[in-house]
């Protein structure tokens, strides 16, 4: 894959799920922080990995798949930092996920977490806030505190 294939599958990713993200919160104009794509086989792993190596330093090596630190990628959200390759996985067939901050993280979840689609996920450090939409081949999340603060980024 080449290094222009991957912007462009970053920013396909981030206007999907800022579609998404639209059509079921009121969280407009937030920024992405981070976007996730999900490869569906291990050829295409191997590739969107060689590509990210090449684009950015590794930032984290997760059981789930590696994040680089980008130069920044233009998009509909503004500009992205963080990219990780995710490793295939059965259970996510989508194209990917991204990650925005919240305006108000508390006043999301309390409004949120009650509707269709939202779930909460608790993880040792942070929490965040999924959303799925079978109508739509991404997904997004919400995370406390930011994933760029978690990473020191911001």
């Amino acid at each position: 894959m080449k290094k222009e294939d991957l912007i462009l599958l970053v920013q396909e990713i981030v206007k999907k799920v800022t579609n998404l993200k639209d059509k079921h919160t009121d969280q407009k104009n937030v920024p992405v922080h981070y976007v996730a794509i999900f490869s569906q086989n291990q050829e295409e792993y191997d590739s969107l990995l060689k590509t990210a190596q090449q684009m950015g330093s590794l930032l984290k090596e997760t059981p789930t798949g590696p994040l680089f630190q980008v130069e920044p990628i233009d998009t509909i959200s503004g500009p992205l930092r963080i990219v990780k390759i995710r490793i295939p996985d059965p259970t996510r067939p989508e194209k990917g996920d991204a990650d925005f901050a919240a305006k108000d993280y508390q006043k999301l979840k309390d409004v949120c977490l009650s509707k269709p689609g939202f779930e909460l996920i608790e993880r040792e450090t942070f929490e965040m806030i999924e959303l799925m939409d079978k109508s739509f081949d991404v997904r997004i999340y919400f995370s406390n505190p930011p994933v760029e603060k978690q990473y020191r980024l911001a």
